[in-house]
């Protein structure tokens, strides 16, 4: 009787933790149109600045909650990653600015390809010659991607940004896993203090900036509802379910899942957007996310 409830409970809790992560990648695919709609009426420092003061204000009540049982004893560990997080959102918000929603969604996958190649940096430990092959097929898709004349990479100035964001990302992932290690700090306190190190780093580039003295909140309600949105949806449910997802499906399918973002991503821009692809360059974006989508298995299927 009890093995028959046990795999009634995995019966149901499997298609609710598939549809999270799924809900995850659909979520962070439309923050990329979004975001370079809401940047059009502000600064990256001023977007950054309200989007995680407001996350932080949504997180202080669990973190308090999380911190009264002990859980948030070695804070000063997520400093760094903060300051890392710092430098992922301003390359992503300025690489959105410059490039389209689309190659910024697309871009920003690469990180999943960029991440073994630093651990084998860090931990000496050689990523395999199928990843290799398929950092080798991200490259030509990224050729394909930002085709011009078919002669050259031909990246502007966003496309940089992005692919700095996907380099960040990795050593994000890397350093997190080495200064998170045995120590005493729960999900919920470790983004808390990311997101507040986002926000101060955010308000003090705003207050450097010339023009803050002249700096007004915007009165558009879509920038609010649009900043709520990437708040509610794309940091703090994201946050939620990703961890939910990945406790109650397997790494595989997960990854999966959540490798789809990027598609999400390019069709959210061209409806909202109105962005175009060629058919070279849809084929690019194709190989990047099927690169991707075979990296994350691999990783997945050796550990």
């Amino acid at each position: 009787m009890t093995s028959l409830c046990v795999n009634s409970i995995k019966m149901n809790t499997l298609p609710t933790a598939q549809l999270m992560l799924l809900l995850t990648a659909i979520f962070w695919g439309t923050s990329y149109g979004l975001a370079k709609e809401v940047l059009l009426s502000v600064s990256v420092a001023a977007f950054l600045a309200i989007r995680f003061f407001m996350t932080v204000c949504f997180l202080v009540p669990l973190y308090l909650n999380d911190y009264r049982k002990g859980l948030a004893k070695d804070w000063l560990f997520a400093l760094p990653t903060g300051i890392i997080l710092l430098c992922i959102f301003l390359a992503e918000s300025y690489g959105i600015v410059y490039t389209t929603a689309s190659n910024a969604a697309f871009l920003i996958s690469l990180c999943i390809i960029i991440t073994p190649f630093i651990e084998w940096c860090v931990f000496k430990v050689f990523p395999g010659r199928a990843l290799v092959l398929l950092a080798c097929m991200c490259l030509c898709g990224v050729f394909l991607l930002t085709e011009q004349n078919y002669t050259r990479i031909s990246l502007n100035k966003g496309d940089l940004y992005i692919l700095l964001a996907a380099l960040l990302r990795a050593c994000m992932v890397v350093c997190t896993k080495v200064l998170m290690k045995d120590k005493v700090l729960s999900s919920i306190c470790l983004t808390t203090l990311q997101s507040g190190v986002v926000a101060v780093g955010a308000i003090t580039l705003l207050c450097l900036t010339p023009d803050f003295a002249n700096f007004t909140l915007p009165d558009s309600p879509s920038f609010w509802f649009t900043t709520l949105y990437l708040v509610v949806f794309c940091t703090i449910f994201a946050f939620f379910a990703q961890n939910y997802g990945v406790r109650h499906t397997s790494p595989s399918r997960a990854s999966l899942l959540m490798g789809t973002e990027p598609a999400f991503g390019a069709l959210f821009a061209m409806y909202w957007l109105g962005d175009t692809f060629t058919v070279i360059q849809a084929i690019g974006g194709v190989i990047i996310v099927l690169a991707s989508l075979a990296a994350t298995v691999f990783n997945a299927g050796r550990q």
